[in-house]
């Protein structure tokens, strides 16, 4: 991943963007990130790291957007344990099971591909091949040839 891009955040909500010396939305922050970035947030006031409150933050508004992200019966779990449980959780499993999950799927696409790229390549091969092989093939260009020496025949 690229260098991290230092965001500061301002009372009123506003995130400056340090690099480019501009506000920038979280839909903004959230495409960079979409396109490999890492951010940093820092409270421009106390100079706290809220990078994790921002990333929620645009985690939870895709989700209105879409309206679900995660399902009810988890979601009271969240509430009902709180963060004891589910800090470890998120750390160590969430996290390790995306990734596993986004590996697998890279590679099972990949195979996939090279499968339907050989599929083709098998295709038009195969259409040759069974052309050539054809153990009829003689005969019917045989009688082809009688047929047509009969037609000459008959129209003289």
């Amino acid at each position: 991943m690229a260098e991290k891009i230092l965001l500061k955040k301002y009372a009123n909500r506003r995130l400056y963007d340090t690099e480019k010396s501009k506000y920038v939305t979280l839909d903004e922050v959230a495409e960079r990130i979409r396109n490999g970035q890492q951010v940093e947030v820092i409270d421009a006031k106390t100079k706290a790291d809220v990078t994790a409150f921002i990333l929620t933050q645009i985690v939870l508004e895709e989700a209105k957007n879409k309206n679900v992200l995660l399902p009810v019966p988890f979601l009271y779990m969240i509430i009902q344990y709180g963060d004891n449980v589910l800090a470890d959780f998120f750390e160590n499993y969430l996290q390790q099971a995306i990734k596993s999950y986004l590996a697998y799927k890279s590679s099972m696409d990949d195979q996939f591909k090279k499968w339907l790229d050989m599929g083709m390549g098998f295709s038009e091969v195969a259409q040759k091949s069974l052309m050539q092989a054809n153990p009829f093939q003689s005969v019917f260009e045989k009688l082809s040839k009688e047929k047509k020496t009969e037609k000459k025949k008959h129209q003289e």
